[in-house]
């Protein structure tokens, strides 16, 4: 990371659960509205600086290539989630996101399972925070997708 080699132990179950329920959740709207493209989830990407791995992502279409195989994306995924985990500073998930955004992202959530938050940045419209008892959605990339912050970062036990 940032030309440092950088140990990390990983997503424990909060950060797992959320990552996949986005992910699932994403992958429902996309294939209800039958508009193509692919999600990924722990992917390379070539920044304007640096390849990063992020942890939920969408590939449009057109984007898409045409034999389905990369190793590293050339650029940034359209839109981009990263889920906060123990070892990640607040203040390195928001440089991670501007990089994303500044290397052609249209939109990032940044996802904080244990304090119930989700941060969405649409590029060039700044900032919101969602609270566990409030909607988010995401329009520009995947059209009439929506979900409470409370459902998606809910943690069943059964």
């Amino acid at each position: 990371m940032d030309g440092n080699l950088v140990e990390k132990t990983g997503m424990k179950f909060k950060q797992g659960l959320a990552q996949s329920k986005l992910a699932r959740y994403w992958r429902i709207n996309k294939d209800s509205n039958g508009q193509g493209g692919e999600f990924f989830t722990e992917t390379l990407c070539r920044t304007a600086k640096q390849h990063r791995r992020h942890d939920v992502a969408y590939i449009t279409p057109e984007l898409l290539p045409p034999s389905g195989n990369f190793t590293a994306f050339s650029q940034s995924f359209p839109l981009i989630a990263e889920v906060a985990s123990p070892e990640n500073s607040g203040e390195d998930l928001f440089t991670k996101a501007q990089e994303y955004l500044e290397s052609g992202c249209q939109k990032v959530w940044l996802l904080f399972p244990e304090a119930r938050l989700v941060f969405v940045n649409a590029a060039g419209q700044g900032w919101r925070l969602f609270n566990a008892n409030e909607v988010v959605n995401t329009q520009i990339i995947l059209p009439g997708f929506s979900i409470a912050v409370s459902e998606l970062l809910a943690i069943i036990i059964c």
